[in-house]
């Protein structure tokens, strides 16, 4: 199992750079089910992997010129301080056992996972829905006005990302493409530098929480980051709107499982 969860690992670096996103939402998972490792340490090392290949993704995407500092750093205004709230003192005081209801135990393993999972099917219907962003969007640079719904965006996608240890790059780009009036290129592009702060950052309040296998995280990393410039090279080669489609409904389908296995099984 552990050599798939390997190719998995592959696999998220390559959807990443790909499509620009969608591919850290099966991090979680792989450690889960491939791993072995338990849902809340999951989501811990999930922080730390997503940060460091969406930081080498947005490294890639600012030598094109494809990064916004400002709006990252606006962005994170709220969204890192809530992703390192929600890990340094939500996380640690959620009990382990909350209840009982019919044959289901509510555990925090539980909750993780089912919220995981509805987090995944909604990752997969943004991917799926077919739109051509590009012809519908202008690019404005007075964003002053939008700047307490960035915060109120940054908070709520921060709590989402510091809760299950997603990077929240589905929920991202279309904030920043729809409200921020970013490119589509340059949304992506921001987002993953702003994945790469939330993550890190938020991976530093579960330091003291948890015992760090950091051989294993790098090993996951390596691998990841060589999916990227494998994806990216792929991406100039095949279609990235079928790429980002198909992708959504496999997406859907581990989603559906999780929650099938969670709940019945």
């Amino acid at each position: 199992m552990q050599l798939l969860g390997y190719f998995a690992s592959l696999l998220i670096g390559i959807s990443l750079g790909m499509i620009g996103g969608g591919g850290s939402i099966l991090t979680v998972p792989v450690l889960v089910y491939l791993f072995g490792i338990s849902p809340v340490l999951s989501t811990s090392y999930s922080l730390f992997v997503v940060g460091s290949v969406s930081l080498a993704g947005a490294f890639n995407n600012y030598r094109k010129g494809y990064v916004n500092i400002k709006i990252a750093l606006l962005f994170g205004l709220s969204s890192i301080t809530t992703v390192f709230l929600t890990r340094k003192f939500l996380v640690p005081n959620i009990p382990a056992t909350i209840g009982i209801i019919g044959n289901i135990h509510i555990t925090q393993s539980f909750i993780i996972m089912v919220l995981f999972a509805i987090l995944m099917m909604a990752a997969s219907f943004s991917m799926i829905k077919d739109r051509n962003d590009e012809t519908k969007i202008k690019l404005v640079k007075n964003i002053s006005a939008s700047l307490y719904k960035l915060l109120l965006y940054g908070i709520a996608i921060g709590f989402a990302t510091g809760l299950l240890g997603a990077g929240g790059g589905f929920l991202l780009i279309p904030t920043l493409v729809l409200l921020v009036k970013l490119p589509m290129k340059e949304a992506i592009g921001t987002s993953l530098l702003i994945i790469a702060l939330n993550s890190l950052i938020g991976f530093t309040g579960d330091i003291g929480h948890f015992k760090i296998d950091w051989l294993f995280l790098f090993k996951i990393i390596s691998i990841a980051v060589g999916g990227i410039f494998i994806g990216g090279y792929a991406n100039k080669k095949l279609p990235g709107n079928k790429l980002k489609k198909g992708f959504g409904w496999f997406v859907l389908m581990m989603g559906i499982y999780i929650l099938t296995k969670e709940i019945f099984f």
